[in-house]
């Protein structure tokens, strides 16, 4: 192994332990219709995975929702985000339902699992 590769694996090494040696708050998480095409009847936010709040992690998770013409959410596709934190949003996603409609739609749900400022 290269000198030079042992200094970057070492600094590397050096930044993630000191950002885990920083305090933080407790996490929390939001989400929000962003564009729909469909009114949101019953909204419930997803459960904070236990692992992701060990490691500290916030960002957000995009989640593609397919809806029946009866409001019912039909299928999920992962858009974007930890893989940490989708699964616990996919989950809470599928128990929402919508307006009835027409026809199928396809809408696109972002969660934002950040920092609480507490």
């Amino acid at each position: 192994m290269s000198t030079r590769l042992r200094i970057v694996g070492l600094g590397l090494l050096l930044t993630f332990s000191s950002i885990a040696a920083i305090p933080h708050r407790a996490l929390a998480q939001d989400s929000s219709q962003q564009e729909s095409k469909r009114k949101v009847k019953k909204r419930v936010e997803p459960v904070y995975p236990e692992l992701a709040k060990r490691l500290r992690l916030t960002g957000k998770v995009r989640i593609q929702v397919v809806i029946s013409p009866e409001g019912r959410v039909t299928s999920t596709k992962e858009l974007g985000g930890n893989p940490v934190l989708v699964g616990a949003a996919e989950q809470a996603v599928k128990e929402w339902s919508f307006e009835p409609a027409p026809s199928e739609t396809t809408d696109v749900v972002e969660f934002n699992f950040a920092g609480d400022s507490n």
